[in-house]
């Protein structure tokens, strides 16, 4: 007879799986919402400005950096590059760098300066805050009503004020948010994979949000605040490692409206090494869940429509997926087994549990890879060439569950930790390499074995999936495994670099260090 136990354990199978399909339905959802709005987002042509206009507002560029050797140049080129009256383009490079970026950006300062660009260098000794205690500082010292934000591996172009600022002459508008595009798109698998992820959230998720007036979020550079909307949502606040969530919600709380332009590309660099895009992940995955227990009880009390709310609550917690799928996986071999363990016979019963939960798994996963998919047939014009690349998003995606699950309940139970950046390495084309910038490598850590250990216990599964002739999950424990195995050999390999000789190209750098 089934017992209190093995009844337990199914309902928490069950539960779990019925999560993961509603988070799988949602991205339909997004793809739906995206083909149905998605022209509310494309660029209004009446909206560009022009630099012969005399009443264009003052406007403050913030560049907020952390220890940047290799990309600060790049940035601050671009944003004095911008097209915009000179007397009315503040631009300040707020560096709470501790290592030789702060001379470097002093003397970058200088020139531009002397060019008669309006520059400032604001530089931090105690970093309080962070990213967001930079911003606020920026703020205090900022000219402009409008506020516009880049960070470190963000290269906006020269028109990027011109086709943004006409926006806000809807008096409701908060924030203009632009999408991201890429630099170094094709330099690896990991980028390649990372780009699907990019353009997933920006081509079809802020698209179907924003279209469909739905809450959207500021995602943290590449986007322009009316700074009386900063105000008037509190400022910034450092209590979470994402304060770009935390300050769009609590705007959109408020009432404030956002906007969207899908047309407009700002491009970035995306991280080139495994620890660096983990690292990155930690803090978007914590960030996101701090800001879920901050803001969801706000939310549900507020006087938003059920479509509003619910909407923005799955969108605050939709790094649930990982601790999600951890928890599928490690129920995956008592399940296989619980015939001996439940001490009862079950003829088809597990086999039908089996069955219905790989079913349901499918349905869902297919959700995902849909949409990807979609974004890229919405971007490339060559998108069938690029979805090669896609199940190696899905087996990266796999690979960080536990790095995200650390995070996940680290955010929930109120663990604090210290602000990880993500290094930026100047790699812009094939021929860059890695091993000469290691000057910021991610030292590798403890859960880099923790994924060694659950790719061995995927490879288990599949071994008692052969051995009790159900073989329902063996495709997902596949791509589960090489995902686990790939994400923790690249972490441990890349903590190694900095063992490796120096070579030519990196003395050189040190020596103008």
């Amino acid at each position: 007879m089934l017992t209190f136990l093995s009844i337990s354990f199914l309902v928490l199978y069950g539960f779990d799986i019925l999560v993961l399909f509603y988070f799988g339905l949602h991205t339909y959802l997004m793809v739906f919402l995206y083909s149905k709005y998605k022209q509310n987002c494309a660029e209004d042509e009446t909206k560009i400005l022009s630099l012969k206009d005399k009443n264009l507002p003052t406007v403050t560029v913030q560049l907020p950096i952390f220890n940047e050797f290799y990309v600060v140049d790049r940035l601050i080129e671009s944003a004095c590059n911008l097209e915009y009256p000179a007397k009315k383009l503040q631009i300040q490079v707020l560096d709470d760098s501790t290592d030789e970026t702060i001379e470097k950006v002093a003397t970058l300062v200088a020139q531009y300066k002397k060019k008669g660009i309006w520059i400032e260098h604001v530089h931090r000794t105690n970093r309080k805050g962070h990213k967001a205690g930079a911003l606020d500082e920026g703020m205090a010292k900022a000219k402009g009503d409008y506020i516009a934000i880049f960070d470190a591996d963000f290269t906006p172009d020269s028109d990027f004020l011109l086709r943004t600022m006409g926006y806000f002459e809807d008096e409701s508008i908060g924030m203009v948010q632009t999408r991201w595009g890429h630099i170094n798109e094709t330099y690896n698998i990991l980028t390649k994979a990372q780009s699907f992820g990019i353009d997933g959230h920006f081509m079809i998720e802020q698209v179907a949000r924003n279209g469909s007036s739905l809450w959207m979020n500021f995602n943290g550079t590449a986007g322009i605040w009316r700074r009386s909307c900063i105000e008037d949502a509190g400022g910034w606040e450092h209590d979470t490692l994402t304060e770009d969530f935390d300050l769009s919600y609590r705007a959109e709380l408020k009432g404030w409206k956002f906007r969207y332009i899908k047309d407009v590309v700002c491009k970035a660099e995306i991280p080139a090494t495994m620890n660096a895009y983990k690292a990155q992940q930690f803090r978007w995955c914590k960030g996101s869940i701090q800001t879920a227990v901050k803001l969801i009880p706000r939310i549900w009390k507020s006087k938003e429509s059920w479509k509003i709310k619910g909407e923005a609550i799955t969108h605050l917690i939709n790094y649930s997926v990982h601790p999600l799928m951890i928890i599928n996986i490690l129920l995956t071999a008592p399940l296989l087994l619980m015939e001996f363990w439940a001490g009862f016979k079950m003829d088809d019963f597990p086999m039908e549990v089996l069955f219905g939960s790989a079913a349901v798994l499918s349905i869902g996963s297919m959700g995902p890879v849909i949409f990807y998919a979609y974004s890229q047939r919405e971007i490339h014009k060559d998108w069938k060439s690029k979805l090669i690349y896609l199940p190696i998003l899905v087996m990266i995606g796999t690979g960080i569950a536990v790095m995200n699950t650390y995070a996940w309940v680290e955010a929930v139970f109120g663990v604090q930790s210290g602000f990880k950046r993500t290094p930026k390495l100047r790699i812009e084309k094939e021929g860059d390499s890695l091993q000469d910038k290691i000057k910021y490598v991610v030292p590798v850590d403890y859960r880099a074995f923790l994924e060694f250990f659950m790719g061995a216990y995927c490879l288990f599964c599949i071994y008692l999936s052969f051995l009790v002739g159900k073989p329902y999950m063996i495709g997902f424990m596949v791509l589960y495994s090489i995902g686990f195995f790939y994400v923790s050999y690249l972490s441990v390999a890349e903590s190694f670099w900095k063992f490796k000789p120096a070579t030519k190209a990196e003395k050189e750098l040190r020596a103008v260090a």
